[in-house]
């Protein structure tokens, strides 16, 4: 799971690419500006005064912090939900360190919905990234554990034996 922003080619590059190598399915929300229907929706986030201020990018074993000089953080509350503050009013024990292997949904889902709105701080970047197996790997499996118990079969004869198969 992850977002990016189609004019930021590198940023956009680089979530497409990790999508690819991930085994599976990869859902990407790609923020895209439409200047027909709602022009500059996105325009906090893309604007050059306002890009750096408003865009939380996330990288995997590091401190979410953002702002051109690294002031502002997503931090973890004592309820453990995650909030956006003032990287020097929040101890540094309190500053949520990415994980995008984590197992547990909750965190990326947190983070994802900081903000509520196209003008407020917004997380970008690989979400969550967690090896599951994939549904030709699972088949493979179940199709060879039934030929090791049962032995090879002939299909051939099954679909030609007549209207009615008996499955053992």
């Amino acid at each position: 799971m992850a977002r990016s922003i189609d004019i930021d080619r590198q940023h956009l590059t680089d979530v497409l690419r990790q999508a690819t190598a991930h085994p599976g399915a990869a859902f990407i929300e790609i923020y895209q500006n439409c200047n027909v229907f709602n022009d500059d929706a996105f325009i906090a986030l893309t604007g050059k005064e306002t890009k750096g201020l408003n865009q939380i990018r996330l990288e995997h074993g590091k401190p979410v912090v953002f702002g051109p000089s690294g002031e502002r953080c997503v931090f973890v509350e004592f309820d453990g939900s995650l909030r956006t503050g003032d990287t020097a009013e929040v101890p540094t024990e309190l500053v949520y360190v990415h994980d995008a292997h984590r197992e547990e949904p909750s965190a990326a889902f947190a983070l994802a919905h900081l903000s509520t709105g196209p003008t407020q701080p917004t997380a970008i970047g690989v979400f969550r990234d967690v090896a599951r197996p994939v549904y030709g790997e699972l088949m493979d499996r179940q199709i060879e554990m039934a030929t090791q118990k049962l032995g090879q079969g002939d299909l051939a004869k099954l679909l030609h034996s007549g209207d009615t198969w008996e499955v053992k």
